[in-house]
């Protein structure tokens, strides 16, 4: 089978560039021209081969006939002759259950790994602060008419609200030694091709196309650490696991770690499990969606959590950050021997909540941690301010 004759089988952009590329030159050569590494260039060729088998063509194993659209080779059956030569065959095929995977996986693989660009910090930083930044419940990719919700929301509104209201927090805080972007839960509005719910297949919402919406959310992100970059001196990034996106955070997590691989001013918590913690000299700030548990278990959950121990007896104050309601709620009362406040959304509501009459006041906010101290102040932003 020659090169060319895969271009059929292309589901992307940068598949056919490839493809196209390395039918003229080496893989060596290829990776060279295209600015990726050669092995890149391997993986897509074997994924565009295995496309083309999974529809029926793989002549070196003398398959040549092409399944119908939308499915996919179950089984082949080949009766060969005694000169090795085909006599007869049989070709299984069934609908293509994978399809809407594959479609994601394309996805992500078409998206450019490009480590960022350094940016200088600035020259002088208060090694004793610490700023977290949380968007909670964001729900990029939700689509909301104002008449029927009485807020507009889509993709294009959802990120001029994130970047500004992340700008308005940034100049209003202090000059931090560390900034925390603490994305916690719910960031994105649904999880996969299909606008629902994860677990219970609720129907959403949606704005846009599932592949629009991987791009905007890491514009989203990049924005918003480009700010905490010029504004602190060293950035952390918490992308929290919430309900709507289980496996999409998963994913965020892993395509922001390499593409700050090579910034040494920024950590990714990169935890497989949905709680997240940071020390800050005395200071335990603890974050978790609150999809799993309610916030009069979190403090007890963060000190027994065998990760978390050692932090939890280092720290005198612990400070733990929920979401997932949409609006805020604080036991001042230290339940437990922590703080723990639910955050409001800076999110439109949606139809759901309109119609069930759920209000919440929409705002985002930004709370800086001396070292020592705790709690030292709050930058509070809301969309018509933000």
């Amino acid at each position: 089978m020659h090169i060319e004759e895969l271009l059929e089988f292309c589901t992307t952009e940068k598949q056919r560039e490839i493809v196209e590329t390395r039918a003229k030159l080496t893989a060596e050569k290829t990776a060279e021209k295209l600015g990726v590494t050669v092995r890149y260039v391997y993986l897509v060729m074997q994924r565009v081969r295995k496309n083309a088998a999974k529809n029926g063509i793989d002549p070196e194993a003398n398959l040549t006939k092409k399944t119908a659209h939308g499915f996919a080779t179950k089984r082949v059956s080949t009766n060969y002759g005694a000169e090795g030569e085909v006599k007869q065959q049989w070709h299984i095929q069934e609908p293509d259950k994978a399809a809407k995977l594959e479609a994601l996986f394309d996805v992500l693989e078409s998206y450019e790994y490009k480590p960022a660009p350094e940016i200088k910090p600035k020259e002088h930083h208060d090694g004793d602060l610490c700023t977290l930044y949380t968007l909670t419940d964001f729900h990029l990719g939700m689509y909301a008419y104002g008449k029927e919700t009485g807020d507009d929301w889509d993709i294009y509104t959802a990120f001029d609200e994130a970047v500004a209201g992340m700008q308005s927090m940034a100049i209003g805080s202090p000059d931090s030694k560390v900034g925390i972007l603490n994305l916690q839960g719910d960031f994105l509005h649904w999880d996969g091709l299909d606008a629902v719910t994860p677990t219970s297949g609720h129907v959403l919402d949606a704005d846009t196309r599932f592949s629009k919406l991987i791009d905007f959310s890491l514009d989203v992100i990049m924005v918003s650490v480009d700010i905490l970059l010029k504004k602190h001196d060293q950035v952390k990034v918490v992308i929290c696991e919430g309900n709507h996106d289980l496996v999409s955070s998963m994913w965020l997590r892993k395509t922001i770690k390499k593409i700050y691989a090579n910034n040494p001013r920024i950590e990714i918590d990169d935890s497989e499990i949905p709680y997240y913690a940071h020390l800050h000299g005395n200071i335990m700030i603890a974050m978790h969606h609150g999809h799993k548990k309610k916030n009069t278990q979190l403090p007890s959950l963060f000190a027994s959590e065998p990760r978390f121990r050692k932090m939890w007896g280092q720290a005198d104050y612990c400070y733990i950050h929920t979401g997932h309601y949409h609006h805020a709620e604080q036991d001042m009362a230290e339940n437990g021997g922590a703080i723990v406040e639910r955050h409001p959304t800076l999110a439109g509501r949606d139809a759901y909540a309109a119609r069930g009459g759920y209000v919440s006041w929409r705002s985002a906010r930004a709370i800086t941690y001396h070292a020592s101290h705790g709690e030292i102040m709050r930058v509070t932003v809301t969309p018509q301010f933000s």
